[in-house]
C-alpha cells in the first residue's frame, strides 16, 4: 500500500506557523516536500531543528530569492513540482519575481498555495496580524471565556492551524483532485480570517435558530451549561464534562451521586448558575484520578484534562499510538488513518540548507556553477 499523496511534489517556501503546518500535513500523507530557506538560516553551525512542523521534508535548500540566480533555481524547482506553498504578505512573492504569474508560466499545472492572515485583498490585507486578531474580527473570539472577563485566548490553534494551515491543506488536496479532471493549475487564497469564520458555521446556525445568545458563558457549548464545562478536582487538577444528551446527563448525575430531583431540569437555563455551583462542589470532593476511576467505562462524558506531557502517557492515547518519538522529540503522530493506504513514518527535520548542493546537482548545475553561486552568496 502506498501513501495517499505518494508522488505529489511540494515546494515549501519556509515560513512560520500555518504554512509549515500545512506542509507537515502533506508530508505526513506521503507528499515529497522540499523546503526552501533563506541563506542566513543555513550556516555551518546549523543543527537540525526540533520543531515537529518541519518533519518529513525530503530536502532542505537555502536560496537567496532576491538574487536573479536564486530565483532561477526556484523556478527550476517549480517546473518539477505539483504544489508551491508560501506565507508572505500579499505582493512579496511578486516583488521577488516568483509570484503566481511567473510560476504558472513555467508550470501551467502548478497549484500555488498562498497562506495569509487577512487574505490577498481587503482593507487589512497589507497590515500585520496574528491568530488572535483574525479570531477577533471573524466573531470566533468573542464567545470564548467567562462572562465577567475579557474573551479567553484559545492558544493559536483556531486561526493559525485550524482555519489556516489545515484549510490550505484541504484546498490543495481539492485542487489536486480537480487537476485529475482536467483543470489546469490554480492559485489558492487561504486566509486565516476566512478559515476562522468558517469554523463558526454551527454557531451561526444556532443563532439563527434562537438557540444562541451573544453573551459569554450563557450557552450550551461555551461553558454556560453545567454539564458542558471544566471543573476543578480536590487535588487542583481538572476534569472536562460533556454530557449533553439526556441519557449521558443521567449517567453524569449517577456518577456524581446527585439525584435528578436535587437539580432542576437539564435545560432550565435560569438554574444553570446554581447547578454549576452544585456540580463544582461535588467535583472538588475527589481527586482527578478518583473521578477517572468513578467514570471509567461510563457514558457520563467525563475526562481528565491532561497537560501536554500527561497526554502523551494517557492510556487511550498510548493504545492508539497517537504520539510518536522522532529524534528524541515526542510529538503527535500523523492523522487521520486510512484502511487502504500506509502513512510513512515521520522523519526528523532536515538541517536548514543541508541538501542544497544535492538538489542543484539534480537540477543539472555543475560543480563550478554551484561553487560560483556560493561565492556570490546565492547559496550558503
Amino acid at each position: 500500500m502506498t501513501a495517499p499523496l505518494d508522488g505529489v511534489r511540494v515546494l515549501e517556501i519556509a515560513g512560520l506557523g500555518p504554512g509549515p503546518f500545512c506542509a507537515m500535513v502533506l508530508a505526513d500523507l506521503g507528499a515529497d516536500v522540499v523546503r526552501v530557506e533563506r541563506p542566513t538560516v543555513a550556516t555551518s553551525e546549523s543543527a537540525p531543528p526540533v520543531d515537529p512542523l518541519q518533519r518529513s521534508r525530503s530536502a532542505s535548500v537555502a536560496l537567496d530569492l532576491k538574487d536573479p540566480e536564486g530565483r532561477e533555481v526556484l523556478l527550476s524547482l517549480v517546473e518539477r513540482s505539483d504544489v508551491l506553498i508560501e506565507g508572505f504578505r500579499p505582493g512579496v512573492m511578486e516583488r521577488l519575481g516568483v509570484g503566481p504569474d511567473e510560476c504558472l508560466q513555467r508550470n501551467a499545472d502548478l497549484i500555488y498555495g498562498r497562506m495569509t492572515g487577512w487574505g490577498q485583498e481587503g482593507e487589512r490585507a497589507s497590515t500585520a496580524g496574528h491568530d488572535i486578531d483574525y479570531l477577533a474580527i471573524s466573531g470566533a473570539l468573542y464567545p470564548m471565556g467567562d462572562a465577567d472577563r475579557p474573551p479567553s485566548v484559545p492558544l493559536n490553534l483556531v486561526a493559525d492551524f485550524g482555519g489556516g494551515g489545515m484549510l490550505l491543506a484541504v484546498g490543495i488536496c481539492a485542487a489536486l483532485v480537480s487537476r485529475t479532471a482536467g483543470t489546469a493549475g490554480q492559485v489558492i487564497d487561504a486566509a486565516m480570517v476566512d478559515g476562522a469564520a468558517l469554523l463558526t458555521a454551527m454557531l451561526h446556525g444556532l443563532r439563527a435558530s434562537g438557540l444562541w445568545v451573544d453573551d459569554r458563558q450563557a450557552n450550551l457549548l461555551d461553558g454556560g451549561a453545567p454539564f458542558y464545562r471544566s471543573y476543578e478536582a480536590a487535588d487542583g487538577k481538572f476534569v472536562a464534562v460533556g454530557a449533553i444528551e439526556p441519557k449521558f446527563y443521567a449517567a453524569l448525575l449517577q456518577g456524581l451521586g446527585i439525584e435528578a430531583a436535587e437539580v432542576s431540569a437539564q435545560y432550565d437555563r435560569d438554574r444553570w448558575p446554581e447547578m454549576r455551583e452544585r456540580f463544582g462542589a461535588v467535583f472538588r470532593g475527589r481527586t482527578r484520578q478518583e473521578w477517572e476511576e468513578t467514570f471509567a467505562g461510563s457514558d457520563g462524558c467525563v475526562a481528565p484534562i491532561n497537560d501536554p506531557g500527561e497526554a502523551t502517557a494517557d492510556p487511550h492515547m498510548v493504545e492508539r499510538g497517537s504520539f510518536v518519538e522522532i529524534a528524541g522529540v515526542v510529538q503527535p503522530a500523523p492523522a487521520p488513518r486510512f484502511s487502504g493506504s500506509n502513512l510513512p513514518t515521520p522523519l526528523p527535520p532536515r538541517t536548514p540548507g543541508a541538501d542544497t548542493d544535492r538538489v542543484l546537482t539534480e537540477l543539472g548545475y555543475s560543480d563550478e556553477q554551484v561553487t560560483g553561486m556560493r561565492d556570490r552568496g546565492v547559496i550558503p
